[in-house]
């Protein structure tokens, strides 16, 4: 399992990806690091014409009872394939 510095790590190399992802890959990277740093997701999913919300909702959202451990691992791996 990733470490919380390995995490880390990656979380701030992902931002220095050699070109910008494209949106499928951001929301997956985003729902991978909220599940990893925070857990389930709570709070009531958003509404009206706010779409990127909902898809950063959704995605995360789809990780439900994923554990923290796994998300991490899963995150770092997923940055380290981007390069």
């Amino acid at each position: 399992m990733a470490t919380p510095q390995e995490f880390e790590a990656a979380a701030a190399r992902s931002k220095e990806l050699p070109t910008k992802p494209d949106n499928t890959t951001l929301l997956k990277l985003y729902a991978l690091y909220k599940q990893g740093s925070e857990g389930d997701i709570s709070g009531d999913r958003p509404g009206g014409f706010d779409f990127k919300a909902i898809a950063k909702y959704d995605a995360w959202n789809g990780l439900r009872g994923k554990g923290q451990d796994e998300a991490r691992q899963e995150y770092v791996e997923f940055v380290n394939s981007l390069f």
